[in-house]
Formats: C-alpha cells, structure tokens, sequence
C-alpha cells in the first residue's frame, strides 16, 4: 500500500505543474471575462469614461423589445440549423460517394480549399459573384441573364440571408467532409466488402455501416458547427453591407448586433445591452449544445 501511495503522490506532484498554468489562463482569459460579462448585462454603461450605473433587466428587456435583436435571433438560427442541415447533407453525400472514388484525396483537398481563405476576402469574392448592376452584373445574374431569366438583387436585405446560408454550406461543407472521411477511413474495409458480396445499396452501407460507425465524429462536428454558426459575423457584414457602418438590421446576426451596441450605431456605445445579447449568445449555445449532445448519445459500437 505504502508503494502504491507513493506513486499516485509522484503522480500529483508531476500532474499540478501543467494543470496550474493551464487552469490560471482558462480563468483569467474565459471565466472571469465571462463572469464580468453577466455582471455588466446588468447596468447602463457607455464605455471609457462612464461609469457603469445598475439597470436592473432593463438591457434584457430592451432587447426583447427590439426589432433589430429580434432580426439577429431569427437569422442566426437560420444560419444555425438550415445552414447545418445543408451542410452536413452536402458533407454527407461526398462522404458516400468519395470513399470509393479514385483521387478521392485530392478532391478532398481541393472541397477544403475555402476554409483557409479569410471570411472577409470570401465575403468580397462574393460580393463580386451575386452582384447586381445594370449592364455590369455579377457572375451570377450574369449567367441567370444568359439563360434568359431576370437579374435578382441577391444581396439586398430581404435575401441576403439566404444567400449567406448557402455560402455557408459552400464553404463549410469541405472541412466537415474532412472530418467524416478520416472517421470514415478508420472503418475496417472488410464491413464494406462483406456488404458488397451480400448486395447491399450505397445508401444501405451508409446507413448501416458508415453512419453508426461515424456517430460519435458526427456529434462532434455537430457542435463545432453549432458554435461557429452563432459567432458568424465578418460573411454577412461585407456581404449585407458593402461601403456603409453596418448592414441593414434584417440582415443582423447576434455577432453584428453586439457590434452595434459596442460601438455605437447613434455615436453613443452601450456595453450594457451588448453584454446582455452577449450573454443571451452564451445560454443560446449552451442549450443548443447541451440539446445536441443529448439527441446524439447512444452506447458505443465495437468493431
């Protein structure tokens, strides 16, 4: 016993010299800001200069009350579920189809290229692609007017949202196809070969063999996508609002609404009320992730 207790003591004594360090960051770099965060949801604060006076849940009920807040919720969860769906249905479909696929690597590669290009410069090329102009059209309205459809002002207000969604898809579908094809890799090949001689359907390995096997990865990739979703902010900014302050309040997301609130639409900032959407954004990805992780549980699989 006296070896054994001495063990586990060298064990410590090895184990607190990297959790310290790495624990003191965690809390002056994310628990205290986030604590400073909540308690400054609560007061009426002008920034440098102010001293934050208490508001009670005014700032919460402020932004119950407002229009743009409420544009920004609905649009990130757009962003969060119809961009998720479409997503990982794209990711999905190459998965299947990737697998077997020769060059299937580079292919992957290439689908991973818009991950590495900054937000900002994808949003330009963008901008570039669905704009609209008379005699000098983007790339899309160019090929809808060449087909002999009507140019569409894709990046007004009403329809940037959807547009962005489906830049989202495009552009993130690549790095979660990366992920299930490494999870997908690890698959032993013989499930596949005992399926092929038993006659199965892709869409039957996938069901059966790719998707269970993956469960967990996708559960993983789930949440990643979920909190990269709700902090969108540089894509539809360059988007929705080329040459101005910020985009019109429809296209808002939460990131661009605590944005506005920081830096003062009206000359006037109100970190109040952006700490308050702040910490709405905070509860918001906790359910959604706590919800997904929940839906996602089952028992593990052994092959």
């Amino acid at each position: 016993m006296g070896a054994i207790a001495a063990h586990v003591g060298r064990k410590r004594r090895l184990f607190l010299p990297f959790l310290v360090p790495a624990m003191a960051l965690y809390v002056a770099f994310l628990v205290l800001p986030t604590l400073a965060t909540v308690v400054l949801s609560f007061t009426k604060w002008a920034g440098a200069g102010d001293t934050p006076k208490p508001n009670g849940v005014g700032n919460y009920q402020q932004l119950l009350n407002s229009e743009a807040f409420q544009f920004s919720f609905v649009n990130t969860l757009i962003y969060v579920f119809a961009g998720g769906v479409g997503t990982f249905v794209l990711a999905f479909l190459f998965t299947m189809v990737l697998r077997d696929m020769r060059g299937g690597k580079v292919v992957r590669a290439i689908l991973f290229f818009p991950n590495i290009v900054a937000p900002v410069a994808l949003g330009m090329f963008l901008g570039f692609v669905f704009k609209y102009q008379p005699h000098k059209q983007g790339l899309a309205n160019f090929i809808l007017t060449e087909l002999g459809g009507t140019a569409q002002k894709f990046l007004a207000p009403d329809n940037v949202t959807w547009v962005v969604t489906a830049s989202l898809i495009w552009a993130s579908s690549g790095f979660f196809i990366t992920i299930l094809m490494a999870a997908v890799d690890n698959i032993p090949p013989y499930l596949y070969e005992d399926s092929d001689l038993a006659g199965a359907s892709p869409w039957q390995k996938f069901t059966n063999i790719t998707l269970p096997l993956t469960w967990d990865v996708i559960g993983v990739a789930g949440v990643l996508w979920t909190i990269n979703a709700l902090k969108i902010f540089e894509l539809v900014f360059v988007l929705a609002g080329p040459g101005t302050y910020s985009p019109p309040n429809r296209a808002w997301t939460l990131g661009i609404f605590v944005f506005d609130r920081t830096f003062g639409s009206n000359g006037t900032p109100d970190f109040g009320a952006a700490c308050a959407c702040a910490v709405a954004m905070i509860v918001l990805v906790s359910v959604l992730v706590v919800a997904l992780r929940r839906l996602m549980r089952r028992d593990a699989l052994q092959y």
